[in-house]
């Protein structure tokens, strides 16, 4: 099979598309026909080296969103049967970038019935990241106010969605180029932040979700009610400010939970949430996707169709 590996650290040219063997499903595992991988800037810190694990080991294949067609299962799997069309946010292995790639049942889902190959791929990993850091960390509740950072963004799109769908107002910074978008998922208010300071027009909101980090999370603190929560998905907040405003704030990373996957793909299917994709790049073109993803201001998700 076709499979994009990375056999040293570096610029988008230590991405190669090689020829390797075609995995074989182990225990409680699910082989998957790719159909379509989604790319997130995970995939480009793991490549840069700006994000390394003790367990990584070279050469490896990035990739932690796809979707496609189930082709065999492992002894144990139960829910999941070949023939199956699935999506799957693949954890720390990886592996998505490939015409095969394995996942545990526990990564792995029905697709949206609603969407393709192509927008379903875009969904698990930054999907679940929103849904975790809003519900899991940030314990959003209805009729509460959330400021999402970076709203526009493969996260921040869908965190806007899931914020408005449970019933919060929502305030979101992104562009004057992303408002009709943030305006058409449910924003109650947009803020460009290359024009306002959101820190002296916002206040009193009960939850942060930070998609940026460094001078934007310093200067959320001025945005959050005495007692709020303040969630990162980049870098921990500072303990001494947390404690100033008497608040809940810590950094945390998203796995993979295969009733959220579920949970996810109702609220597609039902028509509360949509799938925003920037742009799409054939597997062989995976170089000219991390350098659109790095370099670019994206709005939703860069997608390979394999």
């Amino acid at each position: 099979m076709k499979a994009v590996r990375i056999h040293s650290l570096g610029g988008t040219g230590v991405l190669t598309l090689e020829e390797t063997p075609r995995p074989e499903p182990a225990d409680g595992q699910v082989l998957i026909k790719v159909r379509a991988a989604g790319v997130n800037p995970v995939d480009c810190k793991t490549r840069s080296g700006k994000f390394q694990r003790p367990d990584m080991a070279l050469p490896m294949t990035l990739g932690r969103d796809i979707a496609g067609v189930v082709e065999g299962v492992g002894r144990g799997v139960t829910g999941i049967k070949p023939g199956d069309e699935v999506y799957a946010y693949l954890d720390a292995h990886g592996g998505g970038y490939a015409e095969y790639a394995l996942a545990e049942e526990g990564e792995t889902a029905p697709k949206p019935a609603s969407l393709d190959d192509i927008h379903a791929a875009a969904v698990p990993l930054a999907a679940t990241t929103a849904w975790q850091a809003l519900f899991d960390h940030g314990h959003l509740q209805p009729g509460q106010r959330v400021l999402i950072h970076g709203a526009a963004g493969g996260v921040g799109h869908y965190a806007v969605q899931f914020a408005k769908v449970h019933g919060a107002t929502v305030v979101a910074t992104g562009r004057s180029e992303d408002r009709e978008l943030l305006e058409s998922l449910g924003a109650d208010e947009v803020i460009d932040y290359r024009k306002d300071r959101f820190d002296e027009r916002v206040h009193d909101v009960d939850l942060v979700v930070d998609l940026i980090g460094g001078e934007t999370q310093a200067r959320s603190w001025a945005c959050l009610k005495d007692g709020g929560t303040l969630i990162s998905t980049l870098e921990q907040p500072s303990e001494e400010k947390a404690a100033e405003h008497h608040a809940h704030a810590e950094y945390m990373s998203a796995g993979p939970k295969a009733e959220q996957l579920q949970e996810i793909a109702r609220l597609i299917d039902d028509g509360k949430v949509k799938v925003v994709i920037e742009e799409t790049f054939p597997l062989s073109e995976v170089r000219q996707a991390h350098e659109t993803l790095e370099r670019k201001h994206t709005q939703g998700k860069i997608v390979l169709t394999v």
